[in-house]
């Protein structure tokens, strides 16, 4: 249920992301939309650090362990490789292609775990993740995907977030998923600022420091960061990195899958996109069928 509740907090960051990219729009109509996305990227995560370093007095501690760093800075490493590499795809794809390809993490996840030999190929499994990457593809009706550069990065972004959830697993079961999420959380802020700064793509504006202050100070923009820096990454980051050890990467998956449900559920209700279609129903129906599928697979199969 936590689990659960992380995949609506994520769900929720697409409806405060969508609302920051349009306060950016109308304060910096001249600016390129992949800086701004990389700017709130760097400005969530300094957040989430900073919530973490202040509320979780125990993430501290382990700043002086050389295996929390480790592992700690891998997940970090995965995580803004992911990020960055779906943000650049995005800029050739379409949102619903977008969604289904990354929601390809299911696939992935439970491909990793059999080669690892962490899961087994069961009828059960093989249904619950067919059903779920469906439901997830499909929320927004069937995607039209036509193979280029925008979908291949988009499918290395789904493999990335596949690797994370199994990588999470391992790391937390081997060191304080606490001081873990610490690492983790200030790596990931570190290598955002880093590339925002650096601008290995040559997309930032010559006078960031500037369009920055003026973000800042446009509520609009401001609040859904805050939103997204602390829930999004704090309280969903930390959930996750305690309680995901206690289910298997597949099932984790499975329900991390419900985030576009949210998404498109919360989008609907606020106004932000037109009546509900059937493909919002087929598509959670189908998900809810794979994770239930999953769910009554036999424990000692898994």
């Amino acid at each position: 249920m936590i689990l659960f509740a992380v995949a609506f907090i994520w769900g929720m960051t697409f409806i405060w992301m969508k609302q920051a990219l349009t306060a950016a729009d109308s304060v910096l109509p001249e600016a390129d939309g992949k800086w701004v996305a990389m700017h709130f990227v760097a400005g969530r995560f300094l957040i989430g650090s900073m919530s973490t370093v202040i509320f979780l007095r125990a993430s501290r501690s382990g700043f002086r362990d050389k295996e929390v760093w480790m592992g700690g800075g891998t997940l970090g490493l995965i995580l803004i490789l992911g990020f960055l590499i779906q943000m650049i795809g995005l800029t050739g794809v379409t949102p619903a292609v977008s969604a289904f390809l990354t929601s390809l993490y299911v696939v992935f996840t439970a491909v990793i775990g059999v080669a690892i030999g962490r899961q087994r190929f069961t009828a059960f499994m093989f249904a619950g993740v067919v059903l779920a990457t469906f439901g997830a593809g499909w929320i927004s009706g069937p995607p039209r995907v036509e193979f280029g550069k925008g979908e291949w990065l988009t499918v290395a972004s789904g493999f990335l977030f596949a690797l994370h959830i199994i990588f999470t697993d391992r790391v937390t079961r081997a060191v304080d998923p606490i001081q873990s999420t610490g690492t983790m959380m200030i790596t990931v802020m570190i290598l955002a600022i880093l590339i925002l700064v650096a601008d290995p793509m040559g997309y930032s504006s010559n006078s960031w420091k500037f369009d920055t202050l003026a973000l800042l100070k446009h509520i609009e923009y401001l609040i859904p960061l805050l939103l997204c820096g602390f829930f999004g990454s704090f309280i969903a980051l930390a959930a996750l990195m305690k309680y995901q050890r206690e289910i298997s990467p597949v099932r984790a998956a499975l329900v991390y899958a419900f985030e576009p449900v949210w998404a498109a559920v919360v989008s609907i209700a606020t106004g932000m996109e037109g009546e509900p279609t059937v493909w919002l129903f087929i598509g959670a129906g189908a998900l809810l069928a794979g994770n239930l599928i999953i769910e009554l697979e036999p424990r000692g199969e898994s």
